[in-house]
């Protein structure tokens, strides 16, 4: 009876929550800078007007954190839903066939920057808990929601602060992420684990002269060009590590959504985007990002900067990539110096670690009668089986996990992964009503 209330609350108010989601999406909230107060604002609002306590916690320029309680039990069961505010910055706006912040609808679908990535999940958690509360259901134990600031930027100042400052006296039993989790077209997934990065930057230093006489000189640029290629050979001095979910198992998994195996192996046979996505779930990945060099036309430049992305599996570790790294180098016959600067004679490689991010997995998934139940509402609710699957990019939930605050933590959310920081972002109406179902759903079933 209760989940028919549910459902049918969902149903008679779906424009007004259309219609929030379109108000969260009007609120600029680019990081950088952030301004995530702008839309925590909105929810705040949104919140206390069904009486639910909700508090903001302001930090910086017109940033901020907020966290809010469907009740005051924390001392039962706890499920936390925890959404970022923050939002990629549009990149060029005359690409976009609607501004980014318009909150566009066509075609059923809901256009502008963080439609996806994560304002949809985001706001359908939000309804969730004040459809929760509205309806004054029996509940044992408590929904906690934090919209986070940061998460574009690494998340120390979003996720990690409210984790570090505001949970650590509250305990978590299950916690969901609102990260878009289609990945088209496949069904969608629900994420156990993602892939920790490391952002470096290698600057060469060579010596500068003039152009006319370059063998007078050392050319940074050349010193750079030596060290990338020889990047694959980083690969041969960091250990070997399985991935969490085998490329067996991925394709096991991907291949319930296909009528039959033969049709799946026929597809994924033709499909290179499937290919690469099972590629990057398995396999340590390295990228040169950013490369800059040279001061004028005719000078031998003296200093060359790159940026690398690494994004490394479970059990890879930014020391392992960084001995790796300084073995390359030194087999190149270069020193590598601990500060970026020097004097003029001097030859070396500076290496410095920007960001980064430990990788994250939940091993007992298979064994949680709580997730066949989440499984099992998403089945229900999308009329399709959803896939398990592990995420080759990173998000906030390794917070939860590597801190041992909440293992049980898993990614889902509204919106496909592929459109997220894509230009004309968007997001499904029918997904986004979905997932306020499916998160309404399930904490009641959690909590009741």
């Amino acid at each position: 009876m209760s989940e028919d209330q549910i459902l049918n609350e969902i149903e008679q108010n779906k424009d007004i929550y259309i219609q929030l989601l379109r108000d969260i999406l009007q609120a600029e909230s680019y990081n950088p800078p952030g301004n995530e107060k702008n839309v925590a604002l909105i929810i705040d609002k949104y919140l206390k007007n069904s009486n639910i306590k909700s508090e903001i916690f302001p930090f910086g320029e017109n940033r901020a954190n907020l966290i809010a309680y469907l009740n005051d039990n924390i001392e039962g069961k706890n499920l936390l839903y925890n959404g970022h505010m923050d939002v990629v910055p549009p990149g060029s706006e005359e690409e976009w066939k609607n501004p980014p912040l318009s909150a566009t609808i066509k075609r059923k679908k809901v256009f502008g920057r963080g439609a996806a990535d994560m304002k949809g999940g985001l706001t359908a958690m939000v309804i969730a808990l004040k459809i929760l509360k509205k309806l004054n259901l029996k509940l044992s134990g408590n929904l906690i929601l934090t919209a986070v600031a940061d998460e574009e930027t690494g998340g120390v100042l979003g996720t990690g602060w409210v984790l570090k400052n505001k949970l650590t006296t509250q305990k978590c039993d299950f916690a969901v992420i609102g990260e878009p989790s289609g990945l088209d077209p496949l069904p969608k997934a629900i994420i156990l684990g993602e892939k920790g990065r490391i952002e470096l930057k290698i600057v060469t230093n060579g010596i500068s002269c003039h152009a006319s006489a370059p063998f007078m000189g050392k050319n940074a640029i050349y010193m750079m060009s030596e060290i990338i290629q020889n990047l694959e050979k980083l690969k041969d001095n960091i250990p070997k590590i399985e991935p969490p979910m085998s490329s067996s198992e991925l394709k096991k998994q991907m291949s319930e959504a296909f009528p039959s195996k033969d049709i799946f192996e026929k597809i994924l046979s033709e499909q290179p985007l499937l290919q690469n996505v099972i590629k990057a779930n398995t396999l340590f990945a390295k990228s040169l990002t950013m490369i800059n060099g040279g001061i004028k036309p005719n000078v031998i430049p003296n200093k060359c900067e790159a940026v690398m992305d690494f994004r490394l599996l479970p059990g890879q570790t930014t020391e392992m990539v960084l001995n790796a790294l300084r073995k390359l180098v030194n087999n190149l016959g270069y020193q590598i110096k601990e500060k970026p600067t020097g004097s003029p004679e001097e030859i070396f490689v500076y290496i410095e670690v920007l960001k980064q991010g430990e990788a994250s997995y939940w091993e007992n998934w298979r064994n949680s009668t709580v997730l066949t139940r989440f499984h099992n509402i998403i089945e229900k609710v999308y009329e399709k089986t959803p896939i398990y699957f592990f995420l080759p990019a990173s998000a906030d939930a390794a917070y939860y996990r590597n801190s041992n605050y909440c293992n049980s933590t898993i990614l889902f959310g509204p919106g496909m992964a592929g459109t997220a920081h894509a230009i004309n972002e968007y997001i499904s109406i029918q997904d986004f009503i979905n997932a306020i179902k499916v998160y309404s759903l399930f904490a009641y079933d959690f909590l009741k």
